[in-house]
Formats: C-alpha cells, sequence, structure tokens
C-alpha cells in the first residue's frame, strides 16, 4: 500500500471514528454526559467537518500532484 493510500484510509478512520463521537454525544446525551464526554460532542463535530474539507482538498487537489 503506497503513502497516498494510506493516508485515504487513515483520512477516513479518523472521520469515521469522529463522526461517531459526535454522533454518539448527540443522539444519548444522557450516557455521555455520564462518561464525562459531553462537552467533547461539539469538539468532535467541528473536527469531524475540518477533516471532510481537509479530505476532499487532498482528494481533489493534492493527491493529484504525487506520483503513486
Amino acid at each position: 500500500m503506497s503513502l497516498k493510500h494510506f493516508h485515504y484510509v487513515f483520512l477516513f478512520f479518523a472521520l469515521l471514528c469522529d463522526g461517531g463521537l459526535w454522533l454518539w454525544t448527540h443522539l444519548d446525551p444522557e450516557t455521555a454526559a455520564e462518561a464525562g464526554a459531553s462537552a467533547l460532542g461539539a469538539w468532535a463535530g467541528w473536527t469531524s467537518l475540518a477533516l471532510l474539507g481537509y479530505g476532499l482538498w487532498y482528494l481533489f487537489r493534492k493527491s493529484r500532484h504525487i506520483i503513486v
């Protein structure tokens, strides 16, 4: 697996985990508050958006100039 493809896989799983944390804190706020993770929900949402933006930028702009 090339470094470029590893980057795609890493971004996918980072976005999946971060989005899952955001979704969990919004769908089950009582349990998130008991675990002490309710404040992380907003951070996870913003980080998910940032990762999505970076992933799209990397996919359509940056990776075109990288040799496989």
